[in-house]
């Protein structure tokens, strides 16, 4: 077997464990990475920026006592700027934006020792939950490439399911790590609320809603990350509360007797495909297996109010989002740089009033006072992620009765978007694939603070159920 072959079965952890104990050169696992995009990349369009000079550069002075040193990782085109390359943000109006110093998250990566090899695809502004930007066109599922990747991190998806690296950058807004996750077959944790930096510009995005970390092809991999990433950067307004332990101690640590309340039931009442309902009950048995007591239950809250409060916000933020690159690039978006659906949520955006958006804004702190109610008797929540297998591309399409393409997204995106209001942490598993061969991630909701459950967790269910070696028909292994 060639090496870049052996490289590309390994996670971050034991790539990183080679580099210490000097058996593989950093230089070697860029060139693999790179290698992997060339092979692979034109059938997925998973990768849009592409770094090779730089990583190789950086390659050959990386530090081999750091957590992660020479390990190659893939940025998301959004939020997590690195000097000098352009973040476009999967816009035309974005692509002129270049940072002039590294965002605290990408700096924080960067003394981890990872060495970013690439950008990724990302749908305009992180806006949808499919990838599929005019600037770049669609990422395309590894599993099926006729098929969404999900999003708005279905680039980082797609490359960590594809092999091409093994863990990626992404970020989350309503769901935008652990649906991606969901499409491609991977794993992704959504942190709790202000565990890793926004900074140095922002403090928040879009009212808390935001949360940054990555999709990773192990659990261990995104604990490890987890830890070298997370914590308070000075000057933030606010900051989650201290683990009681790295997060990497929490692999392989017993979950003990967790009670689990689970429901396949979505809070707007819409439809969820019989296949996200068998991968809920296939998982609900599994950990019924295993020792935990599963119970049929979910909190009660108005789902209308949840999905009208949350547009509120996401309207608002996608005109600030606007008017920030405004002030950034020193002038205004012309006709054609900005998407139809994009213009429609900037209108929506200015019609949002001051006081409307903090009413939004309260609605959300009281929901997350009733989940945690709710909580205090489960220590964990059991959902699809999804309410249906990846969908056809194209499929997120706007009418004149449907300007933003609600009625779809809220039939394809019915249960994440609640922990983004809440704060509370929440990955996406895959533990079940369905007839036609599509990974169907489920759902899990920590309380708020508790990644460390999560984990404990999910490194039970990675090892009664493995998926790292779980191949799609586009590999670069």
């Amino acid at each position: 077997m060639a090496l870049a072959d052996e490289l590309s079965n390994l996670d971050a952890t034991a790539l990183a464990q080679l580099v210490r104990k000097k058996e593989v050169k950093p230089v070697e696992l860029v060139q693999s990475a790179i290698n992997s995009i060339e092979k692979v990349n034109r059938r997925i369009n998973a990768v849009v920026t592409t770094m090779y000079d730089e990583a190789r550069a950086k390659a050959n002075a990386v530090h081999g006592d750091a957590p992660f040193a020479g390990v190659p990782f893939l940025l998301k085109d959004l939020a997590a700027g690195y000097k000098g390359v352009p973040t476009s943000s999967g816009s035309r109006y974005g692509r002129e934006y270049t940072p002039i110093v590294d965002t605290e998250l990408v700096a924080r990566y960067r003394r981890a020792g990872l060495i970013v090899v690439g950008k990724t695809n990302t749908p305009e502004f992180g806006l949808l939950p499919t990838t599929e930007p005019e600037l770049f066109g669609p990422a395309r599922n590894p599993w099926n490439t006729n098929c969404t990747t999900g999003g708005s991190s279905g680039g980082s998806a797609a490359a960590v399911a594809a092999g091409i690296v093994p863990m990626a950058h992404a970020n989350d807004g309503g769901g935008s790590i652990r649906i991606p996750a969901s499409c491609c077959g991977v794993f992704g944790l959504k942190p709790t609320r202000a565990r890793n930096p926004l900074g140095p510009y922002l403090g928040d995005v879009f009212s808390g809603l935001v949360v940054e970390h990555a999709v990773t092809r192990t659990v261990r991999d995104s604990a490890g990350l987890l830890d070298a990433t997370s914590g308070y950067s000075l000057g933030d307004p606010y900051c989650a509360p201290e683990p009681a332990r790295p997060f990497a101690q929490e692999i392989g640590a017993d979950p003990g007797k967790l009670r689990i309340a689970f429901s396949t039931k979505a809070p707007l009442g819409t439809p969820i495909h019989p296949d996200c309902v068998a991968a809920v009950e296939d998982a609900a048995k599994l950990l019924a297996d295993l020792g935990h007591e599963v119970v049929n239950a979910a909190p009660a809250f108005d789902g209308e109010m949840l999905w009208k409060q949350f547009l509120t916000i996401w309207a608002a933020g996608v005109t600030w989002t606007i008017k920030n690159l405004n002030f950034a690039l020193g002038r205004m978006p012309v006709e054609g740089e900005l998407e139809p659906i994009t213009l429609e949520y900037d209108r929506a955006g200015q019609e949002v009033r001051a006081a409307d958006y903090l009413i939004a804004v309260q609605y959300f702190q009281l929901l997350a006072r009733q989940v945690a109610e709710f909580m205090q008797g489960y220590d964990v929540l059991l959902t699809p992620t999804l309410g249906c297998p990846p969908l056809p591309l194209g499929s997120f399409v706007t009418t004149p009765e449907d300007p933003l393409a609600k009625g779809i997204a809220s039939t394809f995106v019915p249960f994440t978007p609640i922990a983004n209001t809440t704060g509370q942490p929440a990955m996406s598993v895959p533990l079940f694939w369905n007839a036609a061969g599509l990974p169907i991630g489920t759902h899990f909701v920590g309380r708020y603070g508790d990644e460390a459950t999560l984990f404990r967790l999910a490194s039970q269910l990675e090892q009664a159920r493995p998926w790292a070696n779980r191949l799609p028909p586009v590999s670069a292994k």
